[in-house]
């Protein structure tokens, strides 16, 4: 029989796209509850009702697979609350109809090209977090062009790194470069690791913020609105 801790730990590796963090960690994942005969059901809650329904379905699409692929359960069912659109991903998902064919005549296509910029993203970001202890040991841009990814002490940071790198198709083991291009891979030469690290810096600052911000709108939105119910109900 699954439990519901089993599911939770597929569900935590599931990232929102844009802040490259856990479903879980955010506090997006309202509930989960397996029956005995294997039905396995999350509901997911978003900062905002109107939160990218891009976004969304992708996270929606993720969980589904993630908690399907979890021996013992016969049955996923992942359901979007609180979302201006999530009747169209809930349903589109549960088809496993894609995103264009859940909203039919206003998706260009499917997710794959987004998906793979926020990955990028993800390994700027990254970058910057191994990076900023190097410069501040006083690391020359020299040294840090030459630095592999082994080079690097053992760190959550390098190995979540190293992750988002090898979903790319990017040099990825101990041999690897540690400063690469987010498109095609190659070194970053000495001259180039300035802008390279002010960019990784710009993303780093620019997903962390997003973070904070949604961490906040969802606190403020569930909470404030169990406190009105509370008062409501007096």
């Amino acid at each position: 029989m699954t439990d519901t801790g089993a599911v939770l730990a597929a569900l935590a590796t599931v990232r929102d796209p844009e802040l490259d963090e856990s479903v879980t960690e955010l506090g997006f994942v309202s509930s989960c509850t397996v029956s005995t005969d294997g039905h396995a059901l999350v509901r997911l809650r978003l900062p905002t009702y109107f939160c990218a329904p891009n976004f969304a379905f992708l996270m929606v699409a993720d969980a589904q697979d993630a908690i399907s692929a979890v021996p013992g359960v016969s049955r996923a069912e992942v359901v979007l609350e609180d979302h201006f659109a999530a009747d169209a991903i809930n349903s589109g998902v549960a088809a496993r109809s894609g995103f264009a064919d859940s909203f039919p005549g206003l998706a260009d296509g499917e997710l794959d090209e987004l998906r793979t910029d926020f990955v990028r993203k993800a390994v700027q970001a990254g970058t910057d977090r191994v990076c900023r202890p190097l410069v501040a040991q006083g690391r020359t841009f020299d040294e840090l062009a030459q630095l592999t990814l082994g080079d690097l002490p053992p760190s959550s940071d390098r190995e979540r790194l190293r992750a988002r790198r090898a979903e790319l198709g990017l040099p990825h083991d101990d041999r690897s470069p540690l400063l690469v291009d987010v498109i095609t891979g190659d070194r970053v030469g000495t001259e180039g690791v300035p802008l390279h690290l002010s960019r990784a810096r710009l993303t780093r600052v620019s997903t962390e913020a997003n973070g904070s911000i949604c961490r906040g709108m969802l606190h403020h939105r569930y909470d404030a609105r169990g406190e009105r119910e509370v008062e409501e109900a007096r």
